[in-house]
């Protein structure tokens, strides 16, 4: 099942031009900015086990090859007040737990060592308290 962002209490993300992302033990979560007004009939979201695709309003905003893994099927968007984009894409069972250091495995819109550090740390305590 898919996290909630209102759910991961504590969520810690990097901030990136277009918006932020950040990860759970199970789901990398991205939140995109976009001109508020925007129609969900703008938005363009491809999902594929390493790839991902999105635009708005034909503006390409993501597209490349992710860090890790993901469940393609499971992954969902929305959109928010007509003005935020939030993704979810569950990290494949092969890539879950893993703590990712980028968005994308060319590291682009990767972490900072701190933010790594307490990403690491947040996903560690994660873990503990599922098994």
């Amino acid at each position: 099942m898919a996290a909630n962002f209102e759910e991961k209490s504590g969520l810690i993300t990097t901030t990136t031009e277009w918006g932020n992302w950040g990860q759970t033990i199970e789901d990398v979560l991205i939140e995109i900015n976009v001109k508020s007004g925007t129609s969900p009939k703008v938005i363009k979201c491809v999902f594929k086990h390493k790839e991902i695709y999105v635009s708005v309003d034909k503006n390409v905003i993501l597209q490349g090859n992710l860090f890790g893994g993901i469940v393609k099927d499971e992954a969902v968007w929305t959109l928010e007040d007509k003005k935020l984009l939030r993704i979810i894409l569950p990290k494949s069972h092969k890539d879950a737990s893993n703590c990712w250091k980028s968005l994308f495995s060319t590291n682009e819109y990767a972490v900072d060592s701190y933010t790594f550090q307490e990403m690491e740390k947040k996903l560690t305590l994660e873990r503990f308290q599922t098994e």
